[in-house]
């Protein structure tokens, strides 16, 4: 008998401790969600030191995860695997998460330095009102190339010198579907938001016509490849280009006349965030002008923080490689959501081009 007793005080015993445990738990975790943000972002595409800074000044700890595609991006977020307070998505996927109810609206009158961001990246198609999102950069798909290392006298004014004779085995491409057929569509004079099939295949074939001239499809690696002159060109965004340029002065960079895409990339609450008013704190303190202008000297993209722009070089906000004129600007186009169906075209189709460079 006494040995049931101390067992039912053992189990009872066992039982309070598990509870003082789960309630621990509990604690930790819903105290966890305030000082915690975990940000989900592109990869190298924040100073690492703004994010110790963000530490400091808050005290809110900061969890730091990298994507390498949109498509990648949103299919995490949409899994809900991971509860990520912040994402920096492109605009056609800021369309995408916000027809999949992925997104929190973000509440304005807790980002006072949105006054900082140039009205002209504000309100814009995909995102009206800016009810979603909130600038962080923007530029544009272009050449980057070695005039040194040309053959011939090209300035990649035009999309069709890529497809010259003289680059055999030269050229780099950025493996992405919108990029490089819109590069092809761009070319024959067709909105790189093209949904009409004999447009695709039009601009497939002239891809297949360019494979002689591919020398590969690569993600970041262009960008070391192009500082060690492995290749005279590449395609790119401006940003990557703004990083190559700097570590080789022989390089440049061009946006072609028949006009490219325009690309801006914002920062969006998810839906599963756990840490909105941290969330908040984060996007203002990005727009923080000093803030903003460190993050864009160190990762190379342009910044639509007017007030930044008053910290950055002159030499470098007065370049239109990186900062094109409104009068150029008219000329490019933005990414818009194709839908499922033609977004599954467009990547067969790509798929169809990389084949034909085996």
């Amino acid at each position: 008998m006494k040995n049931l007793v101390k067992a039912i005080i053992a189990i009872a015993f066992v039982c309070a401790a598990l509870m003082y445990l789960v309630n621990s738990l509990d604690k930790t975790s819903s105290q966890g969600g305030a000082n915690i943000l975990t940000v989900y972002n592109w990869g190298e595409y924040i100073d690492p030191a703004l994010l110790k800074k963000f530490e400091k000044e808050t005290g809110i700890q900061v969890i730091y995860e990298t994507f390498d595609s949109n498509e990648a991006m949103i299919t995490k977020v949409d899994q809900g695997g991971t509860n990520y307070d912040i994402a920096i998505p492109s605009e056609y996927t800021i369309e995408q998460m916000k027809q999949k109810d992925l997104l929190l609206p973000v509440d304005h009158s807790k980002i006072p330095n949105l006054k900082n961001i140039d009205e002209d990246f504000l309100d814009l198609d995909f995102d009206k009102k800016n009810e979603y999102s909130i600038p962080y950069f923007w530029g544009t798909v272009g050449i980057v190339y070695n005039p040194k290392m040309l053959k011939k006298d090209l300035d990649f004014t035009s999309w069709d010198q890529l497809w010259d004779p003289s680059l055999k085995g030269e050229v780099l491409l950025v493996d992405s579907a919108r990029e490089v057929m819109g590069m092809s569509l761009n070319s024959m004079n067709l909105s790189l938001n093209s949904t009409d099939s004999t447009e695709l295949n039009k601009a497939t074939d002239k891809l297949i016509k360019l494979s002689p001239n591919v020398k590969a499809v690569i993600g970041d690696e262009v960008t070391q490849l192009m500082v060690n002159g492995d290749a005279p060109a590449a395609l790119t965004w401006s940003g990557q280009a703004a990083d190559m340029m700097y570590d080789n002065e022989d390089l440049t960079y061009s946006v072609p006349n028949e006009g490219s895409n325009l690309w801006f990339d914002n920062m969006v609450i998810p839906k599963t965030s756990k840490n909105v008013e941290g969330a908040h704190k984060f996007i203002n303190f990005m727009l923080d002008p000093e803030n903003a202008a460190q993050n864009a000297d160190y990762v190379g993209y342009s910044t639509p923080n007017k007030a930044a722009l008053k910290l950055l070089d002159p030499e470098v906000i007065h370049d239109e490689r990186y900062y094109p004129s409104a009068e150029v600007r008219k000329n490019l186009h933005v990414y818009k959501d194709l839908g499922k169906e033609k977004i599954g075209e467009y990547n067969e189709l790509f798929l169809k081009f990389k084949m034909s460079l085996q």
